[in-house]
This record gives C-alpha cells, structure tokens and sequence, in this order.
C-alpha cells in the first residue's frame, strides 16, 4: 500500500494503491483518492460529482492519477474548432420543404345539414354542476334479504301488475328498491322512465333517467 499525492488534483489531494494479496483478482491494485478532509473515493464519477465544476476531469486518468496527453490534444481540437458562418447553407435536396399534392379541403363546397332526430339527453346546465349519479346501484343489493331480531328473513313484497320493470336483469326487489328511494329522496314528480324500452333495451346506459325509479312511465296517485 502507498499513498502519495496527486498533482492533478487540487492542493491536499491523496492518490493510494492497494494491492489485492487474495482471491482470483490476486495481485489487481485498486486505486483510491481522498480529498484533503479524508473522504474516500473508489471510482471516476465520485470524484466528479464531488468536484462540480470547480475542476475539469475530462482529461484526467483515474488509474494513473496524471493528465492524458490524448484526451488533452483531443479537448483542445474540439476547442479550437469553430463554425464558418460565411460558407452559407449548401443548395442540398434534402433541405427544400415537400410542396402539398392534395387539394384543399377548405377550397371545397361544405353543406350544413341539421337534424334534429337525435334522441340523447343535451340538457347543458350553467353554473355549479350536479355530481354524477351511479346507474342501476340498486343491482348491488340483489340477493340480500332484511330480517327480524330472530333471524327471520321478512315476505317479499308484491307490487301491481301495471308497474313493469324496464332495464336490463332487474329482480322485483330490485324494483321495489328503486320506487322506495325515488319516493323518500327525489322532489321531483314520480312518472317512471320516458323512453321506450326498445330504446331502453338498445343502450340502457345513455338513456336511462336516474332521477325517476326503474319502471315504465305511468302516472301513480299515492293515497296517505
């Protein structure tokens, strides 16, 4: 082992080499460098994260601890090198911008044509914004049966041969659920779903109307 110091580097700078004296690498020196506080580097770019730009190592030699004559005639070629910026662009084809083939579209007559036979919901409200209802929520409670203080599970409840169901795979508790809530929460009048149930059947998603229970429309007069 021997320590010396390192010219390359700034004042205080140590350069030391280990020889390995076991193992396969036997007789492969490691070479380290310390800093003039004593902190230990084992590798290049250590010592050039720790040194920033207060010293250029693109030169130096990390095994020898000297300057490389090679890379230092090759950094000052690459220094002295400068752009001639009165030799002008050369006339390359490769430069000329492509010319557009196709006629314009813009140049080409449009036709406007209304229609007013979509069926989709665009009722567009200003100012501060409903959230967003989750649709058929009331499929998550299929199966689940409420019970008494005995564990007896309560009758299923009928409802009128007029109410129909209209959306996809819908039980009549499922039903029931959905006229329960509407009756307990919704302010607005209870008539049903407005749309047919081919429309309904097409895309229950699009058109279905959260804010009415899940039965075709019909008018319900509820006696207290």
């Amino acid at each position: 082992m021997s320590t010396m110091d390192c010219p390359a580097l700034p004042k205080g700078w140590k350069r030391e080499e280990i020889i390995r004296k076991n193992g396969l690498s036997s007789g492969k020196i490691d070479v380290f460098y310390y800093s003039p506080s004593g902190k230990r580097f084992r590798s290049k770019p250590q010592l050039a994260r720790f040194l920033g730009d207060a010293v250029d190592l693109s030169t130096f030699d990390y095994r020898t601890g000297k300057i490389n004559s090679l890379l230092l005639r090759k950094s000052k070629r690459q220094r002295g090198t400068q752009f001639d910026y009165n030799r002008g662009i050369r006339n390359d084809a490769s430069l000329v911008p492509p010319i557009r083939q196709t006629a314009s579209i813009f140049k080409q007559p449009v036709t406007v044509v209304k229609s007013t036979e979509g069926k989709v919901r665009t009722d567009f409200k200003h100012g501060p914004q409903d959230k967003p209802k989750q649709l058929f929520w009331e499929k998550r409670l299929q199966g689940l049966r409420a019970s008494d203080m005995d564990e007896e599970e309560f009758p299923n409840f009928e409802l009128p041969r007029n109410m129909k169901g209209i959306g996809p795979d819908l039980s009549e508790e499922t039903l029931l659920r959905s006229i329960a809530t509407a009756l307990h929460v919704s302010g607005t009048p209870i008539v049903g779903q407005t749309n047919t149930r081919v429309v309904m059947d097409k895309n229950p998603s699009v058109y279905i109307n959260p804010e009415q229970p899940l039965v075709q429309v019909n008018i319900y007069l509820i006696k207290f």
